[in-house]
Order: C-alpha cells, then sequence, then structure tokens
C-alpha cells in the first residue's frame, strides 16, 4: 500500500492558468527588473517591478487612464495609447534611476506589432534600456495612430499623438 498518492497537484496560479513558473524564474534570474505589462479591455498597464522574497515590489506603476490627465481625449488601449503609457512609464524610471530591465509580457504570446510591443518601443524611446528585437516592433505610422485617423471622427488623433509625447517628453 503507498502512502503518498501518485499524483501531484500544481500550484493554485498554474492550475488557473495565471503563471507561467518557468518564464518567471528565467526572468528573474536576470537579476534586472521587470517591465510588466498588462492590458485590459479599456486600459494598458506597465509595471515596473522588482523581485523580494516577500513579494514582489512594484517600483512604477503607469495606466493609460492616466492619459487623459494629460489631454488624452481618445481610447485608452490602442497602439498610440500603449506606445504613449510606455513612454511615461520610461520616464519616471529614469527619474528613479532605473536604466535597464527585462520585458515580462505574462502569459500574453508574442504577436509582431501588438500593443504589448508599442509599450515597449515606448519605453525604449523614453531612454530604457530592454533587451529585445527592434524586428518585432510596430511601425511608426501605427504608433502614431495614422491608420486610425482615416475615419473621419479621429482626424485630429496624430496632432494630439505629438502633443501629449511633446508634454511627456518636455515636462
Amino acid at each position: 500500500m503507498k502512502l503518498s498518492p501518485k499524483y501531484k497537484m500544481p500550484f493554485k496560479r498554474r492550475r488557473e492558468g495565471k503563471t507561467d513558473y518557468m518564464n518567471r524564474l528565467r526572468l528573474l534570474k536576470s537579476g534586472m527588473p521587470r517591465l510588466v505589462i498588462r492590458k485590459s479591455l479599456r486600459y494598458i498597464t506597465a509595471q515596473i517591478s522588482d523581485f523580494d522574497k516577500k513579494g514582489d515590489k512594484t517600483l512604477i506603476a503607469v495606466t493609460s487612464n492616466e492619459l487623459k490627465k494629460l489631454g488624452w481625449n481618445y481610447a485608452c488601449d490602442n497602439l498610440p495609447a500603449g506606445y504613449l503609457t510606455g513612454l511615461l512609464v520610461g520616464k519616471k524610471a529614469l527619474d528613479k534611476k532605473i536604466t535597464e530591465v527585462v520585458l515580462d509580457s505574462g502569459l500574453y504570446s508574442s504577436v509582431k506589432g501588438s500593443r504589448i510591443y508599442s509599450v515597449v518601443k515606448g519605453a525604449l524611446d523614453a531612454g530604457l534600456k530592454i533587451p529585445i528585437d527592434q524586428e518585432i516592433m510596430s511601425g511608426e505610422e501605427r504608433i502614431k495612430g495614422e491608420h486610425i485617423a482615416t475615419n473621419e471622427k479621429f482626424k485630429s488623433l496624430p496632432s494630439e499623438f505629438e502633443k501629449i509625447k511633446q508634454k511627456i517628453l518636455g515636462g
């Protein structure tokens, strides 16, 4: 008669499909802070987190909702909003003397030109160093929102994008 069960239950977050522990371990072994990017149906969140034995510490957190305070009048879940969110988190990271991070995209699959990579492009343009291939980034015209501006309702999006970008970089 065996005393232990044959089946070993995986961790709860693995069962729920929330954490890939092998990927997390690889990221933590780098020793660098992580740029954690998550997206919801309405917003994009970018955080810079560092490992601690008691739990991860969030050093900087920015949501695309903060763009509304800067004068952004469009949706907060598209490529231009993602780029501006990345620019904002990169600027705040440099103010706190964080210069190099590693990307943590969670369980999102890697898709060329996606919102995840528009955030990364914004953080790179702000001055953060992120080890990533440049070919996977979104094109410049898509980041500026020119593909959205073809609709009559959103004609002013590229000009407003540039205005917000200058606010973030300048102030």
